[in-house]
């Protein structure tokens, strides 16, 4: 593994946001959801994420999600991607969501 120095890691912008709303996507190639994402003074975004497997779009209203603020937007089928969010593969494949201990403000970034 390549170490990368704290500078590298600042150049990320991890921040936390709570998702507003959640969307079918019928048109990805893999089964996914719409995010909309309020991310405070960062604004309110929009992502796709694969993550239909272990959440639902009921369990995602309210939950706060970390996400990659600083990657181009990305256009995935008709959409197009604004943040990334964040997540690790199960012993499946299948995403569960990066989560934090406690809600925190909107915005708030990774250190």
């Amino acid at each position: 593994m390549e170490e990368i120095s704290w500078s590298d890691f600042e150049k990320v912008s991890l921040k936390v946001g709570t998702v507003l709303d959640v969307l079918d996507f019928p048109e990805a190639r893999k089964p996914a959801f719409k995010l909309k994402v309020d991310f405070g003074e960062y604004g309110i975004k929009w992502s796709s994420a694969q993550i239909t497997k272990h959440y639902s779009k009921h369990d995602l209203i309210g939950r706060q999600v970390v996400g990659v603020l600083n990657f181009p937007k990305k256009q995935i089928a008709n959409f197009i991607s604004e943040f990334l969010v964040t997540g690790f593969s199960d012993q499946d494949g299948h995403i569960v969501l990066t989560a934090v201990e406690r809600q925190v403000p909107n915005g708030s970034s990774l250190i």
